[in-house]
């Protein structure tokens, strides 16, 4: 079976504009989560968000990048041109047609889209909206195909190219579907993992509607609190991550950096309800004892899960429910820890951007921690690491996501092994 690595990870995250300031923030616990500064959101029941400062021109894209795409995209492009440099991969070199793209998104053109609309209707005044006022490339905000598009494009790619978007694991679905991409044969390197810009006024208000984001207004950098029992909901934030997907003997035969293997995927979904979860983890359970098996894992080979520690009371307690059930007794030895209490929960983006964090605590040996958990819920009784960073040997990582809709996903990043 042909092994896919990860050569490159490029990173746009809030409090950490790269991949080594990512990791700086996480590590050191301190989060980046402050009051709404992008639109006035006085109004809200939720008026604080993990945002991302984010300047186009500082990461090389050009005014008429910045004119024809969305945030998201923007964050994609920056992300994806540190990871391909990263990697040392030269696309002029190397046969185009073996590489390609997948992409994930929540909500895709999200900002785009609603200030068009706003232009275009006159703030809403209008039914009938004036298509005149609009940008010439509102089309591609329309459709999230056009960031894989624009991926493709910018590095001269013409293999395999995808938009995955299963809400909030989004970003572990996409690089489980580069993974499987390179392990068929379809490419020997896929550029690959999620962006979401989702903090605007609609989606800060289809959060309000069903209570899920955290309304501490008063204390933003203490607003999320994953598995602790004064926590009152996700926090809202943005970003990308994009790592390099590349066949193992390829990447050897360059002479490539190599981070860690990819050993197992596996996503379920529970058919149950858009945004309540069964309380006892099965579905989630089953994804990690399938993509444990597929990296032939034990669960007491694990040094540490990424978890989806989104800080709502029932993910939280069915996350803890899933571990116990999917690991045993292993459950309990494990450090497990939530970057979601340092930079937010950026939806589709998010799940990439924890794939990140798990290859670099493999490669530098040592597991982010959970911030503000001060007060452990009862129903929360693992190691959820807090506070303070754990300085241990990661031979192999385990990253959950778990969405709205019911989907539930687990890959596994190991340490490269000599034997299959």
């Amino acid at each position: 079976m042909r092994r896919a690595v990860i050569t490159g990870i490029g990173v746009v995250a809030p409090g950490g504009p790269d991949r080594e300031r990512f990791w700086t923030r996480i590590v050191g616990g301190k989060p980046a989560i402050r009051p709404i500064g992008c639109f006035d959101a006085a109004a809200y029941r939720s008026r604080v968000a993990a945002e991302c400062d984010f300047t186009p021109a500082d990461y090389g894209l050009t005014p008429r990048e910045v004119r024809r795409t969305d945030r998201f995209v923007q964050f994609a492009l920056a992300a994806a041109d540190e990871a391909v440099a990263d990697s040392g991969l030269d696309f002029t070199v190397s046969d185009p047609d073996r590489a390609g793209v997948c992409l994930g998104s929540a909500v895709g053109a999200t900002i785009r889209l609603e200030d068009e609309y706003v232009v275009a209707s006159d703030h809403g005044r209008d039914w009938l909206v004036d298509h005149t006022h609009c940008l010439p490339f509102l089309h591609q905000a329309l459709v999230p195909s056009s960031a894989a598009a624009e991926l493709a494009v910018r590095f001269g790619v013409h293999g395999p190219a995808s938009v995955v978007s299963t809400g909030c694991t989004s970003g572990i679905d996409a690089l489980g579907q580069a993974f499987a991409s390179v392990q068929d044969g379809w490419a020997d390197v896929m550029i690959a993992g999620a962006s979401d810009a989702p903090i605007s006024p609609i989606t800060v208000a289809c959060f309000d509607a069903i209570r899920a984001t955290s309304p501490r207004n008063d204390e933003p950098e203490l607003a999320s609190r994953p598995f602790d029992a004064n926590r009152q909901g996700f926090v809202l934030g943005e970003g990308s991550a994009v790592l390099i997907v590349e066949e193992l003997a390829h990447a050897r035969a360059r002479g490539a950096r190599i981070y860690c293997e990819v050993t197992g995927y596996a996503a379920r979904a529970n058919g149950f309800h858009m945004t309540g979860l069964r309380p006892d983890g099965a579905e989630l359970a089953e994804a990690i004892t399938d993509a444990l098996g597929q990296a032939r894992l034990g669960p007491d080979e694990l040094g540490y899960i990424s978890a989806h520690g989104s800080g709502t009371k029932q993910n939280d307690r069915h996350e803890t429910s899933a571990y116990k059930k999917a690991l045993g007794e292993a459950a309990r030895k494990v450090p497990i820890s939530s970057i979601k209490s340092v930079i937010g929960h950026s939806l589709g983006a998010i799940g990439s951007l924890e794939m990140a964090a798990c290859a670099l605590a493999i490669e530098r040996g040592v597991v982010p921690p959970t911030a503000n958990l001060t007060e452990p819920d009862p129903e929360c009784d693992l190691d959820y690491v807090p506070v303070h960073p754990r300085e241990t040997v990661v031979p192999h990582a385990l990253s959950v996501g778990s969405g709205f809709g019911g989907f539930q996903s687990a890959m596994v990043f190991s340490a490269v092994r000599e034997a299959a």
